[in-house]
């Protein structure tokens, strides 16, 4: 075999090999590579929704909106209590239940009652009237403790008598004829609830307050909370009794009040009244407090 040959027989004999590495993927590929394999399929998708949905974690409960209360005790007491048989009123079971009626999450922190000491010399049952004020009083702050605040003003008048204006029907009014009269005031309780309310609007004490009142001489009290805390919401509550069947209404509604107020309450019902009553023997640290018997 020639030259010729030989050659050809190297040409079927060398091999050339050529190796192609696979190319590196690159970090992006290999994380979306991996995402994918690790992809739940469409039916555990299904039943991790589902199971989620029932096994989920609550979220918390939010918290109740504090609440305090003022009361004009003077208005409340000749609007509502006098010449009834609910003198023996708890208040703080009144709000509670008045809370729980609205139920909208809230939670009653403090009841600041405001009042004067009754006077023998005016009351009904002389000294028996100023006794049973006195107990009423002790027991209330016995029951509730720091949820039961009292704020004493105090009674003035003219040991000499006033004169005053005196009233003939079908005559119009003549300031020359006048009369004199025993005047009794009750000092103090008015410039008392309004610096209150306003001082505790202004610390953040609470976030709704609630006036028990039918006085007007709150609207100033009331306005300034309004303008310059409009966060707090404000409630009303009218001491007033229902009018009976078919009769008019006696005594209305204060309207600066109800405008001022997220909502209000124009009347307390004999059932609510009696709902909220003490019962007749509070206990105390010392004596315990009875039911006055004229109550």
């Amino acid at each position: 075999m020639g030259r010729k040959s030989r050659s050809y027989g190297r040409l079927f004999h060398i091999q050339k090999t050529i190796v192609v590495a696979p190319k590196a993927p690159s970090k992006s590929t290999a994380t979306a590579t991996t995402a994918r394999n690790n992809e739940p399929s469409w039916w555990h998708r299904f039943w991790n929704r589902i199971i989620g949905r029932r096994d989920a974690p609550k979220p918390p409960p939010k918290r109740p909106a504090k609440v305090g209360v003022y009361i004009d005790g003077y208005n409340l007491y000749y609007g509502r209590l006098r010449g009834t048989p609910f003198k023996w009123l708890d208040p703080v079971k009144l709000i509670d239940d008045i809370l729980v009626a609205r139920d909208q999450n809230e939670s009653l922190e403090c009841v600041h009652f405001f009042t004067a000491h009754a006077l023998a010399t005016f009351a009904s049952h002389g000294k028996a009237s100023e006794q049973a004020q006195a107990g009423y009083h002790r027991a209330l702050m016995a029951r509730h403790g720091a949820r039961m605040e009292m704020t004493f003003g105090k009674h003035s008048y003219d040991k000499g008598g006033s004169l005053l204006p005196e009233f003939i029907a079908g005559q119009p009014y003549n300031r020359l004829k006048r009369v004199r009269v025993w005047h009794l005031e009750e000092k103090k309780t008015d410039v008392n609830l309004a610096i209150r309310m306003y001082r505790d609007a202004a610390q953040g004490r609470f976030d709704r307050i609630i006036l028990v009142s039918n006085d007007s001489d709150a609207e100033p009290a009331l306005q300034a909370i309004h303008d310059d805390f409009p966060h707090i919401m404000i409630g009303v509550v009218m001491p007033i009794h229902p009018p009976p069947p078919g009769k008019a209404v006696h005594r209305r509604a204060s309207a600066s009040l109800a405008n001022l107020a997220t909502w209000t309450i124009e009347q307390l019902t004999d059932a609510q009244l009696q709902a909220a009553q003490l019962p007749p023997v509070v206990p105390t640290k010392k004596q315990p407090v009875r039911k006055p018997a004229h109550w």
